[in-house]
């Protein structure tokens, strides 16, 4: 079901109970508890009519998801120590906060991901002329603008693999030949980072 652009995977639980409950659980599934005879058109149909809710839900799970109370730098767990301005030295972090620090790494993100965006650019064909762009966001780890020919990624990627860098970049690429999520456009990913499944699910993508 799509949730404010995210195709998220609904996952039904029948039961002995009278009710249907639904509600965004940690893996960003939406999870729906309801009585063994309800079908599956009719759980689709109250989904859908609630899909303001759904949205709220999905913005406050993504929102705990995301918060970062450790300092991850692609993948890599850093050691911190307090430290009056924010400086890295040998796989220690130094800054007057966790918070600091990990603003600091999304700030001075585009150069790193500016460096992996060009090895993939090269893959493709017949790919316009395009801006990178790098920003905050709440529910999406990238998005392509065909209109202003801009890629933007999420700053909080600077605190995921690398592989998993590399993977929002080839699908906002491939929207670029095919600006859905049909079977031309998957294929297409496929080509280029034919591991992404497992990075998909890794993300929630």
């Amino acid at each position: 079901m799509i949730v404010l652009g995210d195709d998220l995977k609904v996952v039904i639980n029948r039961k002995k109970i009278k009710n249907i409950y639904f509600r965004i659980d940690d893996d960003l599934n939406i999870l729906v508890n309801c009585p063994r005879f309800v079908s599956d058109r009719e759980i689709d149909k109250l989904l859908n009519e609630n899909i303001k809710s759904l949205e709220k839900m999905y913005k406050r799970a993504v929102d705990h998801t995301i918060k970062e109370e450790k300092i991850y730098y692609l993948g890599e767990k850093l050691e911190y120590i307090y430290y009056k301005k924010v400086m890295f030295d040998n796989g220690v972090a130094y800054g007057p906060s966790i918070d600091a620090v990990n603003e600091y790494l999304e700030r001075h993100s585009l150069d790193f991901f500016q460096k992996r965006m060009d090895i993939y650019v090269r893959e493709f064909d017949n790919l316009p002329k395009f801006r990178l762009r790098v920003r905050k966001m709440k529910t999406r780890w990238g998005v392509c603008n065909k209109s202003s020919m801009t890629v933007t990624l999420n700053t909080l990627l600077i605190h995921k693999r690398v592989e998993l860098i590399d993977y929002v970049i080839v699908h906002e690429l491939s929207h670029f030949e095919h600006m859905d999520h049909s079977a031309l456009f998957w294929a297409c990913v496929e080509r280029h980072y034919p591991n992404y499944k497992n990075a998909r699910k890794e993300l929630r993508y």
